[in-house]
Order: structure tokens, then C-alpha cells, then sequence
């Protein structure tokens, strides 16, 4: 859809991204989200915000994906009536991100069918919420009766299987529960919301400037896309423009946390299909990339390193030689492993076929990032929207149309081959200059939003600065909101023992999705 098709006014919000802001009206909700869902445009974040400390309403903030770029639509809601018009059945994604609003700010989208709690788990009362703004955050409350509503499946043979919450291994933890007839999956029903750490809320208390540690430690594999998203926002609430250098070193630590990932999980999907040399050999590699990234930039897992202004630290000609030698020792590590996996009949098994998301129900439902490429979605901002330095760097795409689990290892083998390329040109190439700026002080009310291609998928993060540089609202947004609810129509059809090797194939993050 095109900005100009719109019937609000759009204006553009400063930042290195292309984002317009407009605000509707009830009638208009529903309607620019089914036109954006008809020209192909897609849903990435849903959040609600509270303004009555400042005499206002509650509002509904929406992201939505144009042909420009991405429209941030803003709905003022009542006190008197927290309500919005539902737009799950537009949008699917958007079922969990509704029930979580209302959860932790009492706004509801009502026309819908499934209000069930999502992020309460009764930890705090009914008539509490969490975002509000009277809501006191140093509040504690009795633990009371989680009795949620799981869908039933009946019939001869059926079994259900509960899975979690508490897990074997060292996950995080989330509830699973399998309808089954012997080992095949009928249904899947996932309960999440157990890692909640009130982050929303902390934001609240923190200075614009301090919050980029808190946001780099949203979900700690994605620590390097959460802190850029942050300071992307908080640079354009601040009119900032970033020093080239600090732009291109950040692309630098983002490529090295999608091959870091990337890496581990090809060595897990190996090792959940039986192949433990695959654990053995990408565990190496990773634990390679991770004691580099602690030598050039300070940090096994680069927290901290990304800075509203820049990034905190430069690489030296010691770091760099560090960096050409490893590439190439991966190019070569990683193409001899493809071969040895592309090539194992055992292997080759347990991946083609299982965990399938056709193309159309990827589109139907919101799949993103690596999944959605792997479901034939080519979309990808580092190639739709790139900023600087990826418009200088031909980004090639990795996709595939199968969308099963081999799908899926295959666009992470291409990805960790093309980001080491990147690495390899942004190494070449990076420019001379500073590495950081001041951010002059943002004026109360500015607005910034910050978008970027996590490993994983975008990576959303909005904020809104109140006085004396504090925020007043910061919503961070996971690609697993997107994808948690594909991995229930993943698993249908498969047997119960593939569902760890279909669930690491996604690899979504329970913490992102639970703010």
C-alpha cells in the first residue's frame, strides 16, 4: 500500500528508517488494517500506552508494513470505554499481542473470540495493569489460581501430553500441550508468559540514554539487534545522525550475532536428528566467533558494545587481522560442513518433511524473518529497506519455498555464508572517522522507532521521551510474537519425538515475547 493511499495524514518520524506516523479513528482501525493486509502489507507490532497522567486516554499503537516503508497508526482510546475494534481476524498475529495489552494495560479489542489471559498468569490481580500508570511498580501481590482455558480435543484414541512448563534441559520455560493419537499430533496449544520481568515497566523509571542496556538485554541472543533498534529510536527522537563509522561497525557486531546463532542452532538441529558430530563441530565454531567477539569488542555475547551516539568501542589493526583470518577459516569450516550435512541420508530424513509451514499459510499468518524465507517470504530489511551500511553492501537474500525443517537449515547455512561476506566487505571498507557522538537533549514528547533484521527476524523498538530526558513509554517488539503461533500448525501431522528438532528449527525466544 502506498503512503499516499491512506485516508489519515501521515507524517514522517525522524530516524534512519523510513516511518510515518498518523492517527485514526475507530472506524478507520479495522479498515487501514484490512487495506494494508489486501495490498500485501503485514502487521509487525502491536502495543497499548497510557497517557491519563497527562489528562488523555489510553491509545493503540500499530505498525504496519507499506510499500515505503512502515506506517505507525496511533488509535486514542476512552477511559470510560478501554476498548478497540479487534483485528485478529486481519491479522492473526495480533491475537496475542491484543490479549496482551489487555492484560497489562486493560485495553480490549473486542470482536474478536478469544479473550483469555495471556501474560497474567495471576500474578496480579484482574483489576490491575501492570502499564498503567498508577499502577506502583515496587507492588507485590498473592499468587492466585491460574485455571486457563486449554482447547479440548476429543475422540477415540486421543491423548493429551503436557509438556513443560519447567523443561529437562536449561530453556526457558513454556507450556506445551500435545493432542495425540499414538504419536501422531492432532494439535499443539502453547501457554507462554512465564519469564515476565515487568522490562515495559522498568523502562518507565530509566533515562532515555541509560535504556539501551536494558534493551539489549530483552532476549540475550539478540542483544546487538535490540540495542541498534533502541538507539535507532532514541537517535531519531534526538534528531541525531550517527557517525558512518559507529553505522558500519554496527553491522559488523549485528552479522557477527546472526553467524554466532546461526552456528549454534546448525549444530543443535544436527544434534536433535541424531548427529552429534554436528553439535561437536559448530559448538567449536561458535565458541570461536564468541572469544573473538571478546577480544575486538569487549564481550562474548556484545552487550553493551552499541551506544545511543554510536558504539562504544573501535577495532584495531590487531582485531582486524583477527577478523579477515577467522572469516576465511569459517568460509571454508562452514561450506565442508553443508557438504557433510546436505550429504547424510540419515540426516537428510529427519529434516525434509517435517515441521512444513506452507507459503500460503506463512503469508496467511504473519511468519517473518529466517522461517518466512524458508516459507518462500522474500522479505528481509537489510535488502527492502536497508540503511546505511547495507545500502552500500548488495545484500543477497536467502530463501526457500519448501518450508520444513531442511528449509530452514539450508537459509541458515546461506545466511551464515552471506553475513561472513558482509563481514568480510564491511572489514574492507569501513571509513574513517568517530565512533560516537553526544545525542543533544530530546524534547518531552518526541517519538523515535527503531527496525532492524535481528538474526531471528525485525526487531521492533518504539519510544516516546517524557521530561528531563526520561522515557515515557518504550515497547520492545520480538519476531517471535509472529512465529510462536506457526509452530503450532508446524508440528500437525508429525510424531511427538520430532517436535524438539521441529521446535530448534524456529528457535524462538520465550523472553521477547514476554515483557
Amino acid at each position: 500500500m502506498r503512503i499516499e493511499d491512506f485516508p489519515v495524514e501521515l507524517t514522517p518520524v525522524p530516524g534512519a528508517m523510513p516511518v510515518w506516523r498518523g492517527t485514526v479513528n475507530g472506524a478507520h482501525w479495522r479498515t487501514l488494517a484490512q487495506q494494508v493486509r489486501s495490498k500485501g502489507g503485514r502487521l509487525v507490532a502491536l502495543w497499548g500506552v497510557d497517557r491519563t497522567d497527562a489528562g488523555a486516554g489510553f491509545e493503540v499503537h500499530a505498525a504496519m508494513t507499506a510499500r515505503a516503508g512502515l506506517v505507525w497508526l496511533t488509535l486514542p482510546v476512552p477511559v470510560e470505554q478501554p476498548e478497540c475494534p479487534d483485528i485478529a481476524d486481519i491479522f492473526p498475529s495480533a491475537n496475542r499481542m491484543q490479549r496482551a495489552m489487555f492484560d497489562m494495560l486493560g485495553v480490549r479489542a473486542v470482536g474478536g473470540d478469544d479473550y483469555r489471559p495471556w501474560l497474567r498468569h495471576a500474578a496480579w490481580p484482574t483489576h490491575a495493569f501492570p502499564l498503567r500508570k498508577s499502577f506502583p511498580a515496587a507492588a507485590t501481590h498473592p499468587n492466585g489460581q491460574d485455571d486457563y482455558p486449554f482447547v479440548q480435543v476429543g475422540g477415540d484414541g486421543v491423548h493429551e501430553i503436557a509438556v513443560g512448563p519447567v523443561h529437562a534441559g536449561t530453556i526457558e520455560p513454556g507450556h506445551f500441550r500435545f493432542s495425540v493419537i499414538g504419536e501422531r499430533v492432532l494439535r499443539l496449544e502453547e501457554r507462554l508468559g512465564y519469564t515476565h520481568k515487568g522490562i515495559e515497566k522498568r523502562f518507565e523509571s530509566m533515562k532515555m540514554l541509560d535504556g539501551v542496556q536494558l534493551a539489549g538485554r530483552v532476549s540475550g541472543d539478540s542483544t546487538v539487534a535490540y540495542a541498534w533498534a533502541y538507539c535507532m529510536a532514541a537517535e531519531g527522537a534526538a534528531f541525531f545522525t550517527v557517525p558512518e563509522r559507529a553505522l558500519w561497525l554496527r553491522a559488523l557486531l549485528l552479522e557477527r550475532e546472526r553467524i554466532a546463532n546461526h552456528l549454534g542452532d546448525l549444530g543443535f538441529l544436527g544434534n536433535d536428528a541424531g548427529l552429534a558430530f554436528g553439535l561437536a563441530q559448530f559448538s567449536r565454531l561458535k565458541e570461536d566467533v564468541l572469544r573473538l567477539n571478546r577480544a575486538a569488542f569487549g564481550h562474548r555475547y556484545l552487550m553493551d558494545v552499541i551506544v545511543p551516539g554510536g558504539v562504544a568501542c573501535d577495532i584495531d589493526n590487531e582485531a582486524t587481522r583477527g577478523l579477515r583470518t577467522q572469516i576465511q577459516t569459517l568460509r571454508d569450516e562452514v561450506a565442508l560442513l553443508k557438504a557433510i550435512f546436505d550429504e547424510h541420508p540419515g540426516l537428510q530424513d529427519r529434516l525434509i518433511a517435517a515441521g512444513r509451514v506452507t507459503p500460503e499459510l506463512a503469508d496467511r499468518l504473519g511468519l517473518c524473518g529466517l522461517a518466512g524465507r524458508a516459507s518462500g517470504l522474500s522479505w528481509d530489511l537489510r535488502v527492502q529497506f536497508p540503511p546505511v551500511p547495507y545500502d552500500a553492501l548488495d545484500v543477497r537474500m536467502a530463501t526457500h519455498r519448501n518450508g520444513d525443517v531442511a528449509a530452514r537449515v539450508t537459509v541458515r547455512f546461506e545466511e551464515v555464508l552471506e553475513s561472513l561476506d558482509l563481514c568480510s566487505a564491511i572489514v574492507d571498507r569501513l571509513p574513517r572517522g568517530d565512533i560516537r557522538g553526544d545525542l543533544p537533549a530530546p524534547l518531552e514528547g518526541s517519538v523515535g522507532l527503531g527496525w532492524v533484521e535481528g538474526w531471528r527476524g525485525e526487531v521492533l523498538v518504539a519510544l516516546e521521551v517524557g521530561p528531563d530526558g526520561s522515557l515515557r513509554r518504550v515497547h520492545a517488539h520480538d519476531p517471535s510474537w509472529h512465529n510462536w503461533p506457526l509452530l503450532e500448525h508446524a508440528v500437525i501431522g508429525n510424531i511427538v519425538p520430532d517436535f524438539p528438532l521441529i521446535n530448534k528449527s524456529f528457535n524462538l525466544s520465550y523472553s521477547g515475547a514476554d515483557l
